[in-house]
């Protein structure tokens, strides 16, 4: 139940809740297993809030889901968005989650109940701490790009589960 994004500045170590919002792992999970967020980049970062990717296209205006453009959001009364390393899906409004997440720098109450967390960072906070520290241009996009080259899936229970029931 955990993910190591590789990136340019270090590795994010993250534990995913897959038994809290099992379809927004399995979507993260299998875009992670076929490649799909290999070589972006985090396209928007803000100091004391958050840094996001996932769209392959690097604007922050792309990316799909595995169920298609969108899905629903799947709030928990229990996974909110309490400090640092809180792993999250993006969106647009409700029930618009795609490809895009972020990872907030610190406690961000405002989202809970708006996003879907999902996940959060047990090991790498010394990655986000550079990533936050990382200069910023237009449209808070990092100077210097940070990227993810590749995610290695540590263990998978949506695939070994659906595995074993076929």
């Amino acid at each position: 139940m955990s993910v190591t994004l590789h990136t340019s500045l270090g590795d994010i170590k993250i534990e995913l809740h897959c038994d809290l919002c099992p379809k927004t792992c399995k979507n993260f999970l299998a875009l992670c297993a076929s490649g799909y967020y290999n070589n972006t980049i985090f396209h928007r970062s803000i100091a004391k809030f958050m840094i996001q990717g996932g769209d392959p296209t690097g604007t922050g205006k792309g990316g799909k889901s595995i169920y298609g453009k969108y899905f629903e959001d799947e709030i928990s009364s229990v996974l909110k968005h309490t400090g640092r390393g809180i792993v999250s899906m993006a969106n647009r409004g409700p029930n618009t989650n795609g490809s895009q997440f972020f990872i907030t720098y610190a406690k961000q109450k405002h989202l809970n109940n708006v996003n879907t967390v999902f996940g959060k960072v047990i090991h790498g906070l010394s990655t986000l701490d550079a990533m936050e520290r990382t200069p910023v241009g237009k449209k808070d996009r990092p100077k210097h790009e940070i990227k993810i080259s590749s995610i290695t899936i540590h263990a998978n229970p949506i695939a070994e589960k659906e595995e074993a029931e076929s």
